[in-house]
């Protein structure tokens, strides 16, 4: 099960064009790019409340780059503290705010400056910004304390993480005994090839990195999360570049996943 990067894999590379791809979406995000973006792409793919987007800043919206629905998992209790794992512009860990209600937390972490500063912006427009904190970081060492939160969710960049494993066990200690994961991201239908895993702009490209149903929930459980299951499936590159360059060869698509950290033993 190829979970990792193969060995000689330039991910230093890979860090620096994800994030040069993500300060392109936070500058000019009508520009063009290989995945879909915005409000219609939310609503009309991955089935996002069209009601519930209107209530968030356009500006945020705009520039949505998720694979996927990680909200339609699952609610959020009101007073929970909730973990965007790479939260871009906002959308996603504005909607958590809004359930977490005001007693609750939303943590937003990014390796991209300018997706920080849109997520702060968006707070603040959006009326939130005393129960969201961004913070500037990377998911294989996410800047939150052990035991520290009910939920963590992430939309499309597990597939970017050339270390698998330490992005889940990161998730595992962030999260409080009983805490969930709502997660979405791009999967394909077969293993992929050595060229395909070895291939930094392929990686870029949200395909190199992906892994299988079976991969995705084997890594969840290695890492100790229970109940690890598939919630739904979206077919997130219809009409893209991507969807065009593998047709016929490759299923790319995403799926929402659930899982649990379980609660500590009785003493």
């Amino acid at each position: 099960m190829a979970t990792s990067c193969p060995i000689g894999f330039d991910a230093k590379r890979l860090r620096e064009q994800v994030a040069r791809t993500y300060e392109r979406v936070a500058a000019y995000p009508d520009s063009g790019f290989h995945f879909d973006l915005g409000p219609r792409y939310a609503v009309e793919v991955l089935g996002y409340p069209r009601e519930d987007l209107e209530e968030l800043p356009a500006s945020c919206v705009a520039r949505f780059a998720g694979v996927g629905n990680p909200h339609c998992i699952g609610g959020i209790a009101p007073g929970s503290v909730v973990l965007d794992h790479a939260c871009g512009a906002g959308m996603d860990l504005l909607l958590a705010a809004r359930r977490a209600g005001p007693a609750g937390r939303a943590i937003g972490v990014d390796l991209t400056p300018a997706m920080c500063r849109q997520a702060e912006s968006s707070a603040r427009e959006a009326g939130l910004a005393d129960r969201v904190e961004i913070r500037e970081g990377v998911f294989e060492a996410l800047p939150a304390n052990d035991a520290s939160v009910d939920y963590a969710i992430s939309n499309g960049v597990v597939n970017l993480a050339p270390d698998k494993p330490r992005v889940f066990a990161e998730i595992v200690r962030v999260l409080r005994p009983g805490g969930q994961l709502y997660l979405a991201d791009v999967v394909v239908g077969r293993e992929l090839s050595p060229a395909v895993r070895a291939d930094a702009d392929l990686w870029a490209a949200c395909v190199g990195g992906a892994v299988t149903e079976r991969e995705l929930a084997a890594l969840a459980a290695g890492a100790g999360l229970e109940a690890g299951c598939v919630v739904r499936r979206f077919d997130c590159f219809r009409n893209t570049g991507l969807a065009s360059k593998f047709r016929g060869g490759l299923d790319v698509y995403a799926v929402a996943f659930h899982a649990v950290k379980p609660r500590a033993a009785a003493g």
